[in-house]
């Protein structure tokens, strides 16, 4: 069975459908790269996914779950462009809060690991409010990973990031398909996906264009799969 599976996927906005009839499957212990055009839908198929917007028809499951479900969320992990960090509270309440809100009994300890993990222990306490771009998407990070999700969805995760933390990046999400778990990442920054990534998905204006493994050719030449699928 496969972690992350979408069936005939529709969205609709009024009459503009922006995913048309989409399936894939992304498998624990793997990276999927979801790949496309700005307005290819892949922000939308991503919160779908997670479980932030409806599908008009078909089916998404995670873990075997319906990603609305309260279990299936304690195992997801989401990274989107709003970021989802509460201005006012210091970095390290940012993480003790989500990790209670996860239920985990560990809450102090965990936030303290992954503020060092992620380079942010000497600005533990500030406000997140005084945080640049770049260290507000690490703490984003770390309140992604900080309950050890069996699932990854992240939509572009290394905007703001700086080579340090984008290779930071890499290395946590390498850990995690190790380790058994299921990576599904959209970017436009095509070599840092395919370097990931086990398989791929290319969405154009709405519909799957290509699933497959990656291969060496997408890797040496991270441009040729939009020039294949008529997108280059």
């Amino acid at each position: 069975m496969n972690a992350v599976e979408a069936a005939g996927v529709w969205k609709f906005y009024g009459d503009f459908p922006a995913l048309r009839e989409v399936s894939f499957g992304a498998a624990a212990g793997g990276c999927l790269a979801l790949l496309g055009r700005n307005g290819a839908g892949k922000t939308t198929l991503l919160r779908i996914l997670a479980g932030l917007a409806r599908a008009g028809r078909g089916q998404v499951r995670l873990l075997g779950g319906d990603p609305r479900d309260r279990e299936t969320r304690a195992r997801v992990g989401v990274l989107g462009h709003g970021i989802s960090l509460y201005d006012e509270l210091s970095a390290r309440e940012n993480l003790e809060l989500f990790a209670r809100l996860y239920g985990l009994n560990d809450a102090p300890r965990r936030a303290a690991a992954w503020l060092e993990r992620t380079g942010l222990e000497r600005v533990a306490d500030a406000r997140v409010r005084e945080f640049s771009r770049g260290m507000r998407q690490r703490l984003a990070v770390a309140r992604a990973f900080l309950h050890e999700p069996r699932v990854l969805l992240l939509d572009e995760p290394f905007t703001s990031l700086d080579d340090r933390a984008v290779e930071l990046l890499q290395g946590l999400l390498a850990e995690a398909v190790a380790a058994g778990g299921a990576v599904v990442l959209s970017t436009h920054q095509l070599r840092e996906a395919l370097e990931l990534a086990t398989h791929v998905v290319l969405l154009v204006r709405g519909r799957l264009a290509h699933t497959g493994e990656r291969t060496a050719a997408m890797l040496e030449d991270p441009g040729w799969l939009y020039r294949q699928y008529g997108e280059g």
